[in-house]
């Protein structure tokens, strides 16, 4: 019997929609929730990513201060504008879409960023609160692995849990919070240094890949009514499509699929969450600027 694919597109809808309900909330009280996108320069990956969070903040009623600034931006410029946004009160949230030029140091730029506004949860303040469950901004992406498990209603106390990949984006958070109390796994982490990777993945009862590598986990590293969450968005040739090529995770999805309980497809899994989670991040700034937010810790 084939997995159940874990929908990411509807998961990440009804998010917006619980983010939508509650920013409209806020604007009774005459608040109005906004977030600062800055783009630098002209990757196309990185316009893509602004324009869907563009999107998103439309459909959920957000104020959208985006700002699309010149490669040639100096770094100094990019900083004064971001000490800029944190004194004003009108903005509730700051994100600097990365990679940036390489003449700016991306590290400066997000520790320029204020605490109470990094929704992107990327801050050494933001990643120091998750490791002590303190309250602060949870990474978009791992966040939204855990909404995923949470909300396809999947057991995860005392599953054991392996992580391949150690970034400091996915691999190290989603770790971090699979292993916090509210989902109680244990937790394995394996890498490029691992050397029985496919013993160890055999093990879990639920798989994150997030290795940035196609085929990294394939059917023989699975064991039976596993849950796979594929986090890799991998380009391959592919002629028969009209943009000669295509989309994989790092995962082997169609042999997994036979073997698992629980599938995340790409594209259309994780991928989706992560701009709904920045929103939900961005809702949670609004909120605790007007001393709203509830401020418990998680473990």
């Amino acid at each position: 019997m084939s997995a159940i694919i874990i929908d990411g597109k509807a998961t990440a809808a009804s998010v917006r929609a619980d983010v939508a309900a509650k920013v409209a909330a806020l604007k009774e009280r005459g608040i109005h929730a906004c977030l600062a996108v800055i783009l630098v320069g002209e990757n196309p990956a990185s316009v893509s990513y602004v324009t869907g969070k563009q999107k998103a903040l439309a459909e959920v009623g957000m104020k959208d201060r985006s700002m699309h600034l010149p490669e040639s931006t100096s770094e100094a410029e990019l900083l004064q504008l971001i000490a800029q946004l944190n004194a004003d009160p009108s903005v509730h949230g700051i994100l600097v879409q990365l990679p940036l030029p390489k003449h700016i140091n991306e590290d400066k730029v997000i520790m320029a960023i204020a605490p109470e506004k990094d929704v992107d949860g990327f801050h050494p303040v933001s990643v120091g609160n998750m490791m002590i469950g303190r309250p602060g901004f949870l990474p978009c992406t791992p966040h939204g692995i855990i909404v995923l498990l949470q909300r396809a209603g999947i057991e995860t106390s005392g599953k054991h849990a392996v992580v391949i990949g150690r970034s400091n984006i996915v691999g190290k958070p989603v770790s971090i919070l699979l292993a916090r109390k509210d989902v109680n796994c244990t937790v394995t982490m394996c890498h490029t240094g691992t050397k029985n990777m496919a013993e160890i993945t055999r093990q879990a009862d639920i798989v994150v890949v997030a290795s940035g590598r196609p085929h990294t986990l394939t059917a023989d590293m699975v064991k039976e009514d596993a849950v796979v969450i594929d986090v890799g968005v991998n380009r391959i040739p592919d002629s028969s499509k009209k943009s000669g090529f295509r989309l994989v995770g790092d995962c082997d999805f169609d042999d997994i699929k036979e073997i698992a309980s629980y599938i995340t497809p790409v594209p259309g899994g994780v991928g989706p969450m992560t701009i709904a989670m920045l929103m939900q991040n961005t809702l949670e700034a609004a909120e605790r600027a007007a001393g709203l937010a509830d401020t418990g810790t998680a473990e």
